[in-house]
């Protein structure tokens, strides 16, 4: 039993989908698998509008997994894969190379060249195959379809509660700490500057949320962007662990968000910013001491 598609962020839509597609494989002896694309196709047919990704390959790869999924499938995209067509895409690859016995889908699916097949075909091919064939309605979030296009234009936006509320899940980021220029050391808030992040950032803004490092995860107020005040407008990912003391350099650090606090902004003098900073802290403590919804 099969679901296909990119599942990027496994958000509430893909859990639903997933669920019953265990559902339906469980019932019938058969194991849930997944088939994905990697890359994307959207990376070889239009690299320039490839979106950021919420989450990479093995992350999908294990949520998935949590959800009851026996295998995942990252099947590599090529040019060949790519031109054939609906019905060729059914026979080669679902019948002859997985030998699939069910497919669970959402209604926007679209398989083929050009995206020519859609469920109405895909349901008349499985019926041909005496194949099940399940079409899973999609889910809501504030009056909006959940999708994973609606999820980065939140998180761009700055609407990291929004995007929680549609993944089912904090929405995180991971990197390396490097090494700043410790100006928040000396004004008494260090900072873990990040690095190397693969994944979607949010829209610039000081956030509050949580940092792990090593098993331990601490309350945490992330500024993303620049540093006005010192004349520097380099975009940065600063984030102040509250209550950890110790070096991290060089270590993986992820970093979860819980809300927009504010935009990055221009203070008249040093002491402002200090002010400005202390309040942010605070506020991001409560805010992680307060939260009791999904990590």
């Amino acid at each position: 039993m099969i679901s296909i598609g990119n599942f990027d962020g496994v958000h509430r839509g893909h859990q639903k989908m997933i669920q019953t597609l265990v559902d339906h494989a469980r019932q019938r002896e058969l194991p849930p698998m997944v088939f994905t694309f990697d890359p994307h196709p959207i990376h070889l047919l239009r690299p320039e509008h490839a979106p950021p990704e919420l989450m990479g390959i093995e992350e999908r790869a294990a949520i998935l997994g949590h959800l009851g999924v026996d295998c995942v499938i990252a099947y590599p995209t090529s040019r060949e894969l790519l031109n054939l067509s609906p019905q060729e895409f059914f026979q080669q690859i679902l019948c002859d190379q997985l030998c699939a016995q069910g497919l669970v889908e959402g209604p926007n699916f679209y398989f083929g060249k050009d995206r020519a097949g859609d469920v109405t075909l895909l349901e008349s091919l499985c019926e041909e195959a005496g194949m099940f064939f399940k079409v899973v309605e999609p889910s809501m979030c504030a009056e909006r379809m959940i999708s994973s296009s609606e999820i980065r234009k939140a998180i761009q936006m700055g609407q990291v509660d929004l995007a929680a509320e549609m993944l089912g899940r904090l929405y995180q980021i991971k990197g390396t700490v490097g090494h700043g220029d410790a100006r928040g050391r000396g004004l008494g808030f260090p900072t873990a500057n990040l690095s190397g992040v693969p994944t979607l950032l949010p829209g610039e803004g000081v956030y509050s949320g949580f940092a792990i490092t090593e098993g331990k995860r601490f309350p945490a107020a992330i500024n993303l962007g620049g540093n006005p005040t010192f004349q520097n407008q380099d975009a940065k990912v600063e984030v102040h662990l509250i209550g950890f003391t110790g070096e991290i350099y060089d270590q993986e650090l992820r970093v979860q968000f819980l809300n927009k606090l504010r935009d990055v902004q221009t203070f008249a003098n040093v002491e402002a910013l200090k002010i400005q900073l202390t309040i942010d802290v605070e506020s991001a403590k409560k805010q992680a001491t307060e939260w009791k919804g999904l990590e």
